[in-house]
């Protein structure tokens, strides 16, 4: 289980260093003490976290969601940022799993690509979807007797 300082842990929920304290000394968060009597943060508390506080924990402030480094040109419009949350590297390939506010992405690239990116757990990085086509499906809940009578009329 790994341990985040409190000023980590404010950023990978987007919030400020401040707020989270204030949080810890209210009792709304719980910690880990060090010996020097620091608080330290797992990872299972920062799930609670994003899981409890939805409305209050949505990434990142927009002031840090300003591109830290320089990419010259991209054709994709739509760029997920987020922090790196696992990287697995096995033959030709490698797995980046990407925590984007309370969500993750999982995405397969070839191992050399993944070692030129030099990622690590707790990096900061960009998804970026590139498709021709995007579907969007909404569900609703129909009743048994729905099913059957829309089954009957076709």
């Amino acid at each position: 289980m790994a341990l985040l300082t409190v000023r980590a842990a404010a950023d990978r929920l987007g919030i400020g260093y401040s707020t989270l304290k204030q949080w810890i000394y209210q009792g709304k968060v719980r910690t880990t003490t060090t010996e020097g009597g620091h608080h330290r943060l797992s990872d299972a508390e920062i799930e609670r976290l994003l899981a409890r506080f939805p409305q209050a924990v949505q990434g990142k402030p927009a002031d840090s969601r300003r591109p830290k480094g320089l990419i010259v040109t991209l054709s994709g419009r739509n760029q997920l940022r987020g922090f790196v949350e696992e990287v697995r590297s096995d033959g030709l390939l490698g797995q980046v799993r990407l925590r984007i506010g309370d969500q993750i992405l999982t995405a397969v690239i070839t191992a050399d690509a993944l070692a030129e990116l030099k990622l690590r757990r707790g990096d900061d990085a960009l998804a970026i979807v590139k498709s021709t086509e995007v579907m969007i499906a909404r569900e609703v809940e129909t009743s048994h007797s729905e099913r059957k009578r829309r089954r009957r009329t076709r």
